[in-house]
């Protein structure tokens, strides 16, 4: 017997209202293929779905998937078949699944996929054991197939960040784009850099946690060029001056 999900409730109906701002340069661009297209519109809503799902720090060639690429051309498959479609590649789990615990991943791919923050840690708990018992096919479904992502995005819109301006605020939240891929945990799990090798062979000062000299032991050597060259030029200088008020030239 299947256990339903945990249920949650939401903590702010900002989410699923109309919004009253006016549009500017934080009200979100919507890409869809509910018009025709030309082949300059059809690239553009293509990048701007690699940037809602990879953003713009992973949006390299490599990580491309130039076969979904060409059937979202040629109309074989919808926007929302293209979006599971990144969600599932293998970059993308690579780079942001095995690169996160299940909370910091349910929290990233409901940024976006539904365009918004969780509203609680109930939330987060629900999706987490959706993709513990589910696997991670079976979340994205769920959040694609949900009525949140339907009434919202449909099957030919690209997904965005809703209702960043909230009431009685004149900016808007920080977009998701903005926040690191990661949390703390992982970072801190990160292979530390081997300074003494980086520094080169020949160094045998102290290490230190920022880039900076240890001017008493072991000054850059090219440093030490140009203090010597400002040094005996100084004294030349200083001693051609005297010259010239002895002499009286």
């Amino acid at each position: 017997m299947t256990i339903p999900p945990l249920t949650y409730r939401p903590s702010s109906q900002n989410q699923r209202v109309q919004g009253f701002e006016v549009p500017g340069d934080e009200a979100p661009r919507i890409y869809s293929t509910d018009n025709l297209l030309d082949p300059a519109e059809m690239e553009q809503l293509i990048q701007a779905t690699y940037r809602q799902i990879f953003h713009e720090q992973q949006m390299l060639k490599h990580h491309r998937q130039t076969q979904l690429e060409s059937q979202l051309r040629s109309n074989q498959i919808t926007v929302k078949d293209f979006v599971r479609g990144l969600v599932l590649s293998g970059s993308f789990r690579r780079l942001n699944y095995d690169a996160n615990n299940n909370y910091r991943f349910v929290e990233l791919l409901v940024q976006r996929l539904l365009g918004r923050q969780v509203y609680n840690h109930r939330e987060t708990l629900c999706w987490s054991i959706v993709l513990s018992t589910e696997g991670l096919i079976g979340l994205v479904d769920r959040l694609m197939n949900s009525d949140e992502y339907l009434e919202n995005f449909g099957e030919n819109d690209v997904p965005y960040q809703r209702r960043r301006i909230l009431p009685q605020r004149d900016r808007g939240e920080v977009s998701f784009a903005h926040m690191a891929r990661y949390g703390t945990d992982y970072r801190d799990k990160l292979p530390q850099p081997n300074l003494r090798a980086l520094m080169g062979p020949g160094f045998t000062g102290p290490l230190m946690s920022s880039p900076r000299w240890s001017w008493q032991k072991n000054p850059p050597k090219v440093l030490t060029q140009i203090w010597l060259g400002l040094f005996f030029g100084g004294l030349s200088f200083i001693a051609i001056l005297g010259f010239i008020v002895l002499t009286g030239f």
